[in-house]
């Protein structure tokens, strides 16, 4: 039996600090403007809100706010306006530039945080065998098992002050670079006794050509001066740097009061709602997949939310996995409400194909099940695809929510519109399967204004909290150049332009904005959402959904094949009012 969730009512609007304009004061002055009024109740402000260095602010530094984007009295402002707050809360790992692994950097095995993080070699002593490179490789029977993000062991090997290469657990984004070195750095080192300085400058021309051109140190070539290489090395590693977002050691009590100061300290910043980014990956035991360990992960999440409750926070676990692992419905079934992530795709199959059947599955389950979730067309990720098919954690396939010849075919048609793809790997380095499609929701709808909002109005009447990402709202098109000079990450840009205080101006006397506005404010503002939810039997290329409260009634009926809908809304015993898109 589902365990009684309360969630916050309204529309949610979704943005970086910097999504429009410069920072969040212009986002303010936008969210004032008239046509905003009652149209938002929430805000998912993305984590570059925090001091952060990577993957636009999924790499958390710390967790206060980043002076450079945001202010305390944009965050008053935005209150004022009635509007509550989702933050994240990076649950597996930090940045390699926190306070507490630049310790760990510092001080080596006399840090205070040297169990913070995970030392690959201590997590897998008893379970692998030391191989060539300084690291254990697991045995095959825990290594084939393992969920990797990224093809290669998920490792960062750092520079301990005695000279020591330590591997840590590093299951996302890492890069180790060096800076340049000087003449200067080299005699002091060396000494004048073995280098003079025209030496030293011609070794130091000869290694930096290397550290320009981002080449591995050991091609550095010295020529006549090979013999010295041992001892220039070091010199080349004093000026190590690394990125990296570092799994925290969830066995180390220090993570837990961590996690509790961090709760705290949202609380302080206004959060009502606090998104689990990367929970699924916490939990880790050698021998387990290390992604949704079970009971472990169910433990973890149990301790947060205990932790949650004491600042009145709801968590909201943000989980990728496929329809038939119902990990949904038992993530749901502990007491916390679930990303839709099976939406988006559902409704562009719908609207491509003109059939309900799939959608109506999905809502039938929704209402049945009294599952609550937060829904949304597109967000600062992927569209997702996987999450609709039908295997189980075991790989054995059941029904999904789409065949897989239609989830084919929906990726296909969503990248001839210009999609870009993210691809996961097995702990071969071998291809499994398309994660998601990163395009915008209106180019992956062919930048057809009439299904974007007839998306928009569906998203409205769906059960949970519609979440509206912003370039969304305003019919915002891939973004090629953004994709293909965003590096590792690139195919994520396409979807995240920054949009200046013009492209509002311009956006707000477009239709498609203006009627997007007013279904927005329609489930904002009327009672009848905070009802119950009907489904009228129709053909399979129409759609008939009715929200009903006391007296209040909101009806939206759509045809899914020319994107036409009608809503008829009603308060209390006030005249009916009848909107018609054709």
């Amino acid at each position: 039996m589902l365990k009684k969730i309360t969630l916050p009512k309204g529309v949610m609007f979704n943005a970086y600090p910097d999504s429009i304009g410069q920072n969040m004061a212009d986002t303010v002055r936008m969210l004032k403007r008239p046509e905003f009024k009652d149209v938002f109740s929430l805000f998912y402000i993305l984590p570059t809100i925090f001091n952060s260095d990577l993957d636009r602010g999924f790499s958390i530094i710390d967790y206060n706010l980043n002076d450079n984007l945001v202010s305390q009295g944009d965050l008053e402002a935005l209150h004022k306006l009635n509007i509550m707050f989702k933050f994240d809360l990076v649950l597996n790992h930090l940045s390699v530039g926190s306070p507490q692994f630049q310790d760990l950097l510092k001080h080596g095995d006399e840090s205070k945080y040297k169990n913070f993080f995970i030392d690959w070699n201590e997590f897998w002593h008893s379970y692998g065998k030391m191989g060539p490179d300084g690291y254990v490789i697991p045995y095959p029977e825990h290594l084939d098992k393992l969920f990797m993000r990224k093809p290669g062991f998920p490792i960062l090997k750092v520079r301990f002050p005695d000279g020591s290469d330590r591997p840590y657990w590093n299951t996302f984004y890492q890069e180790i670079s060096y800076r340049e070195i000087s003449v200067q750095d080299l005699l002091q080192s060396l000494g004048t006794e073995k280098l003079t300085h025209e030496q030293a400058k011609h070794i130091v021309s000869l290694v930096n050509d290397v550290l320009i051109a981002k080449r591995d140190i050991s091609e550095i070539d010295l020529g006549d001066f090979a013999y010295l290489k041992d001892d220039i090395i070091p010199v080349i590693e004093q000026h190590r740097q690394y990125l990296g977002q570092m799994d925290l050691n969830a066995q180390s009590q220090q993570v837990w009061d961590f996690y509790d100061e961090t709760f705290n300290k949202l609380h302080n910043h206004g959060a009502k709602l606090v998104r689990l980014d990367a929970f699924a990956y916490l939990h880790k035991k050698p021998g387990e997949i290390n992604f949704f360990n079970i009971p472990g992960t169910w433990e973890y999440l149990a301790r947060l939310k205990h932790m949650a409750d004491k600042y009145d926070l709801i968590l909201l676990p943000e989980l990728h996995s496929e329809y038939g692992s119902r990990l949904h419905e038992e993530v749901a079934s502990e007491g916390f409400p679930i990303y839709d992530f099976f939406f988006p795709g559902l409704l562009i199959h719908a609207l491509d194909c003109g059939t309900n059947r799939h959608l109506l599955h999905w809502i039938d389950e929704l209402i049945e099940k009294n599952i609550k979730t937060i829904n949304m067309l597109g967000c600062h990720d992927g569209i997702p695809v996987l999450d609709l098919k039908g295997k189980d954690n075991a790989g054995v396939s059941r029904e999904g929510l789409v065949s897989d010849k239609e989830i084919d075919s929906l990726i296909e048609r969503i990248l001839d519109r210009g999609g870009r793809v993210k691809e996961l790997y097995g702990s071969d380095g071998r291809k499994i399967s398309y994660y998601q499609v990163n395009a915008t929701f209106f180019s992956a709808l062919g930048e057809d204004e009439r299904k974007l909002l007839l998306a928009r109005a569906i998203q409205m009447f769906m059960p949970g909290i519609p979440q509206v990402w912003y370039l969304d709202l305003f019919a915002g098109k891939n973004n090629y150049t953004a994709a293909d000079q965003g590096g590792t990450a690139g195919h994520k840009e396409i979807n995240r332009t920054t949009l200046t205080n013009s492209d509002i101006e311009l956006g707000l006397k477009q239709t498609v904005v203006q009627e997007q506005l007013k279904l927005m404010r329609l489930r904002n503002t009327s009672p009848a959402f905070d009802g119950e939810l009907t489904v009228s039997a129709t053909d399979e290329h129409r759609l008939h959904l009715t929200w009903k409260k006391t007296g209040s009634i909101a009806s939206l009926n759509a045809d899914l094949r020319d994107y036409s809908f009608s809503i008829t809304h009603k308060e209390n015993a006030g005249k009916e009012n009848v909107m018609t898109f054709l």
